[in-house]
């Protein structure tokens, strides 16, 4: 399997970045580790070789990019605006310049999103935030009500990094139209933590209010653990 190892300093984050790719050709995926993981992530738990014949095949080419939640979401210690401020400039560092990095290399023109637990967050709030350019989505035992992190602080940034909330809220227009040119995959487990639970549902329902054409499935004897997302994944990528 083809495996590269890119670095370079993000003008949106004024840091550097670091991520793996792996394969030669096919659809890029865009995979984000777990809560606070990191780049490396997907490949040390086995999620990169469970997708292995897929790329080998030039079906997939994937990208395994790194997260900031440790200084975003998960900075309990930071004021609200920084956490929120870091979490729009992971936006933007993903849309100015992870999404230009994959053009550069890969003409396929058609780009999916992934991710388990609090992967499967930031691939539908990046998914659902850029519906012109994903094509598809695919999340794994997922939280999608940001409110958690913040407590009773609730402001435009927030509402727009909540996707059962600005989902919720939207109104028609172009926006849904995009959103509803999607293939959107939604995964949950009969032995997944109760608030993913919960919240994919709850998205679930969201989606289908808005006629949201969307895969809804609770896996039985599945639970919040990379084993089993490593079969769901196979089977909806």
């Amino acid at each position: 399997m083809q495996r590269e190892y890119h670095k370079w300093y993000s003008p949106s984050l004024g840091r550097d970045m670091e991520q793996l790719v792996f394969g030669h050709a096919g659809a890029p995926v865009i995979i984000f580790p777990t809560s606070q993981g990191r780049f490396y992530e997907n490949e040390d738990m086995g999620m990169v070789n469970a997708l292995a014949d897929k790329i080998d095949a030039g079906f997939i080419q994937l990208y395994c990019v790194d997260s900031i939640d440790a200084d975003s979401w998960y900075n309990w210690h930071a004021s609200l605006e920084w956490r929120m401020g870091r979490a729009n400039a992971y936006d933007a560092y993903l849309f100015l310049e992870v999404l230009p990095f994959i053009n550069s290399r890969n003409s396929n023109g058609y780009i999916a999103l992934a991710g388990s637990s609090f992967g499967a967050y930031h691939a539908v709030n990046f998914g659902f935030r850029h519906p012109e350019r994903i094509h598809k989505i695919v999340a794994l035992s997922g939280r999608y009500n940001l409110k958690h992190y913040f407590g009773h602080y609730f402001n435009e940034d927030l509402y727009y990094n909540s996707p059962l909330d600005y989902i919720g809220g939207a109104q028609e227009g172009e926006f849904l139209t995009r959103v509803r040119q999607q293939e959107i995959k939604l995964l949950t487990g009969t032995w997944d933590l109760g608030v993913c639970q919960d919240e994919t549902r709850l998205l679930h329902d969201v989606l289908a209010s808005k006629g949201i054409n969307h895969t809804y499935e609770v896996w039985q004897d599945s639970g919040h653990d990379w084993p089993y997302w490593f079969k769901q994944i196979r089977q909806f990528i």
